[in-house]
């Protein structure tokens, strides 16, 4: 399809939008189904104080919990998609607004439910589940609520935790408002004089820019701004430190990292494996740094020439039409049944395809497999699209696999695997492409994009995640997070992760300050091992065959049927080991000597 100018709602042709009649024939369907949920209430109160006294009752908290699940899911999916789809229509965010609230109310009413399963004897339970072997499907719900008794206070206390949230979410609140709202830079003029609106989402698509002078106008401007407010967004992460330390101690554990990963059962072995191994894989990074300086024939590499492409863009056009077909060949190596998956979702419209006035930017799958997943797309025919594409529709089946072979409780899979099938489509598309070329300067466009990428996630991420074990050890040491402090660390360990061959300007000092994930309570990591994981994945399908595709099957098929070490072992890799992330440095390194041989 040709470039198209970018359409109102109601312009788009109805075959690149998806169908939410799949979800709500109506609005006024819609409308009707938010009024019902609120009917859940007083079944949920019937339960309450009931759950410990037979198997009965306890079963029916679970299954009325399983039909909650999907109500609410599905209403807040189609208010949710409906709003994204045009963020200017007022009637739907306030579709989103309600359905938000019918949310919180519904689950609030629930609250009782693990202190009651927590207070239930070993022995009672015992016999509950010879009285009703139906309880056998919520068995891991139950040991995963009773697992956390250790961490569990009394009533009192867990309401006045409660009561604390809105006080200790704050932190990120105040980033959020001075970063998205009150910050502002002046317009940066290029050599020609033309004018260019800076913001924290152009800032790195300006520093692509082929002029280093005007990337270096950039990037000080830019840095300029933060420093004004260093100390602002400082005292704003200590606070939120602070915030961490005083829930991960009133919940008795050892630190604020081990209170983040018990949530979602990942050892912490693991985040520090990761740092561990890229520690002892920096030398191919160096090496990318060096090659990065030689291919843009610089004398001095800065970090306002991280961006910038060190191969140009190929001119060629590849219209929608064009990258499905590509995306199912590519993905052909899963099995008929996966790409028909693919053909019925590009089909039946599960995909919100192009940009029009008010979409909301970038691009999602919905995480629901209800009735089937959705994807919203801002597609344009670029190499980076159909990548979209592949990663995007990953997450969908992902969705669709969970959803189909697990019950409700166990099907929704937790973001530590959340990354690893839209990852692995991604590495099996690129290899696939470089098999099927012979172009030396397209092999080499397709290389950079993927180095860019190891960059960016396994290299980028995990110097952030010990940027962020670095603060929560100076909080639980009782140091404050200062803007000098905080700059130190940071341009030290840019230094180590970016090398020799690398100016740390004096404005990098100041990246920790426009990173919104360090508010996220140790998320980034889980970016690094992802990619790791689905590299390992992905290889051992294109090396093995047919076991390991149905290994990788049994695994997107898991939901959280098991704890996500577990899970990936399914599809051959154990993430408590050091290994997947060599394996994933080791290809890096290979990458960067087959560069080396086209430039």
């Amino acid at each position: 399809m040709a470039e198209q100018k970018i359409w109102k709602r109601e312009e788009v042709p109805e075959e690149f939008t998806w169908n939410l009649k799949d979800l709500y024939e109506s609005d006024e369907a819609w409308e009707k189904a938010l009024g019902n949920a609120k009917t859940f209430l007083p079944e949920i109160a019937a339960l309450e104080g009931k759950l410990g006294e037979n198997a009965t009752s306890l079963l029916s908290y679970f299954r009325l919990s399983d039909r909650i699940s999907l109500e609410l899911e599905r209403i807040y999916h189609y208010a949710m998609l409906k709003g994204d789809q045009d963020t200017g229509n007022a009637k739907y965010q306030d579709y989103r607004g309600k359905a938000e609230s019918v949310y919180v109310a519904v689950v609030s009413s629930m609250a009782f439910a693990d202190p009651e399963i927590m207070a239930i004897p070993e022995e009672t339970l015992k016999r509950f589940y010879e009285e009703a072997p139906e309880l056998e499907t919520y068995r891991r719900n139950i040991e995963k609520t009773r697992k956390m008794a250790a961490h569990i206070l009394s009533p009192k206390e867990e309401a006045l935790l409660s009561a604390a949230a809105e006080v200790t979410g704050a932190p990120q609140h105040i980033n959020s408002l001075l970063q998205n709202a009150d910050l502002t830079w002046a317009p940066v003029q290029d050599k020609n004089g033309v004018s260019h609106p800076l913001t924290n989402g152009s800032f790195v698509p300006l520093l692509e820019d082929p002029d280093q002078d005007f990337r270096k106008t950039v990037f000080e401007t830019y840095y300029a701004r933060f420093k004004e407010f260093r100390n602002t967004i400082a005292a704003s992460l200590d606070a939120n430190f602070k915030a961490l330390r005083f829930e991960a101690q009133a919940r008795k554990y050892g630190s604020t990292l081990e209170a983040a990963l018990d949530r979602t059962e990942v050892p912490v072995s693991v985040y520090l494996n990761l740092i561990e191994a890229v520690h002892q894989n920096l030398e191919p990074m160096y090496r990318y740094v060096s090659l990065r300086k030689k291919m843009l024939g610089v004398d001095e590499l800065h970090m306002y020439d991280v961006y910038t492409p060190i191969v140009a863009n190929s001119s060629k056009k590849i219209p929608f039409e064009e990258a499905k077909e590509t995306v199912l060949k590519a993905l052909s190596v899963l099995g008929t049944d996966y790409t028909d998956l693919l053909k019925e979702g590009f089909e039946h419209r599960w995909i919100d395809v192009y940009e029009n006035v008010g979409k909301r930017s970038g691009a999602y799958s919905s995480g629901s497999g209800r009735p089937h997943p959705y994807v919203l797309l801002n597609h344009k025919d670029t190499l980076d699209s159909m990548f979209t594409l592949a990663h995007e529709m990953g997450h969908a089946l992902h969705s669709y696999h969970s959803t189909k072979y697990q019950p409700v409780n166990t099907a929704d899979y937790v973001i530590f695997v959340a990354e690893v099938a839209s990852t692995c489509n991604e590495v099996l598309l690129m290899k696939y492409l470089l098999k099927n070329t012979t172009d030396k300067k397209e092999k080499a466009y397709l290389i950079n994009h993927f180095l860019d990428s190891f960059k960016g996630t396994l290299y980028r991420q995990t110097m952030f995640a010990e940027f962020e074990l670095m603060m929560g050890k100076m909080c639980e040491g009782n140091e404050t997070l200062t803007a000098d402090a905080l700059s130190e660390k940071y341009l030290a360990l840019n230094k180590l992760y970016f090398g020799p061959d690398m100016i740390s300007d004096e404005g990098i000092s100041l990246e920790w300050a426009r990173i919104p994930h360090f508010f996220y309570n140790y998320y980034v990591f889980q970016y690094a091992t992802g990619f790791s994981a689905a590299v390992a994945i992905a290889n051992r399908i294109l090396s093995e065959g047919e076991p390991a595709v149905k290994d990788y099957k049994k695994f997107l098929s898991g939901g959280c049927s098991a704890d996500p070490i577990s899970l990936l072992k399914i599809a051959g890799v154990d993430m408590s080991s050091p290994e997947p992330v060599n394996s994933a440095l080791k290809l890096f390194a290979e990458l960067v000597d087959e560069m080396e041989s086209l430039s």
